[in-house]
């Protein structure tokens, strides 16, 4: 009981110490702004001899200039604020659910927390999503450089989207390519890695993310493919689901085809190489520790590549 309440203090402790930051740097912000906008707008050259005071052209443009930068500050606060609302709201849906709906697919979701979802789905999604997610702050560094060589060497290129940007992306942005939404992405996963933690972003990860044609989440999968609650998905089943994230619309874990049935049973194989999976501040540490040597040498071996051309 004493473990537990210590826990609870420890949340709050933390939640109010997050809370403190956000409101210090919209306060810092706001006064940034209130000093900054002047600044520019007198410094803006838009060529001296047409700014006379009763310059018209001017005086829009000025103004112009005020209104994008209280957009992209009232942008930056909404975020944030979003960013914790739903640390503790469950995102009640996403615009590629919206996007889905509006062209005609069903909209089948439950959330359940993640103490309700079979380890196994857990599991399985690390070892075919992202094998260093307890260690890395958002980005898998050692992936990225892997992409690099591969790229450089005209390999095949893997991905190195981790399942702290896969959510990001999928609860806050749209679908497509561009360096729009990407750069977006990158903001969002800071945002997240550093307000909601690795539990909330599995959880939210296991909620939203699309398993089907208008299956949302991995309780509605497992109901929807194996009729039966997430919390007792079987090995096998978890991973016949994680193998059809790449292109789940197209693809029925209940009914495999040969391609599926021989990456689930990839992944099963790497399921239980992940190691201990836990959420607790001790376990996180130790995977950053074996993550930040695991970054070294990749980050070595890069560069003896380099070297070599």
């Amino acid at each position: 009981m004493a473990e537990s309440n210590q826990r609870s203090d420890e949340s709050h402790e933390s939640t109010f110490s997050i809370l403190r930051h956000i409101i210090q740097i919209c306060f810092v912000l706001g006064r940034s702004m209130s000093i900054i906008l002047p600044l520019v707008c007198k410094k803006i050259e838009i060529k001296r001899y047409l700014c006379t005071e009763n310059d018209s052209y001017c005086r829009q443009m000025k103004r112009a200039l005020r209104i994008v930068l209280k957009v992209v500050v009232a942008m930056f606060v909404l975020s944030i604020a979003l960013t914790v609302a739903y640390r503790w709201i469950n995102p009640p849906i996403t615009l590629l659910m919206i996007s889905r709906a509006l062209n005609g697919a069903d909209i089948n979701k439950k959330w359940v927390p993640l103490d309700e979802i079979s380890p196994n789905l857990v599991r399985a999604s690390i070892a075919s999503e992202d094998n260093n997610y307890l260690g890395h702050r958002g980005f898998d560094l050692g992936a990225i450089y892997d992409a690099i060589d591969e790229r450089n060497s005209g390999k095949r290129q893997r991905g190195a989207s981790t399942i702290s940007q896969q959510t990001a992306k999928n609860v806050f942005l749209w679908s497509g390519k561009s360096w729009i939404r990407k750069g977006l992405e990158v903001y969002f996963t800071f945002l997240i890695e550093h307000i909601w933690g690795k539990e909330r972003i599995m959880e939210v990860y296991l909620n939203v993310i699309e398993m089907g044609n208008g299956v949302y989440g991995a309780e509605a999968a497992a109901q929807h493919y194996f009729g039966r609650s997430s919390a007792k998905l079987t090995q096998r089943q978890a991973a016949l689901i994680v193998a059809a994230y790449p292109n789940p619309r197209q693809r029925d874990p209940a009914h495999p085809t040969t391609y599926l049935n021989k990456r689930a049973s990839q992944i099963q194989r790497l399921m239980p190489l992940m190691g201990t999976i836990a959420f607790d501040e001790e376990c996180i540490a130790e995977a950053r520790e074996r993550y930040d040597r695991y970054v070294d040498n990749r980050k070595a071996a890069h560069k003896r590549k380099q070297n070599k051309k």
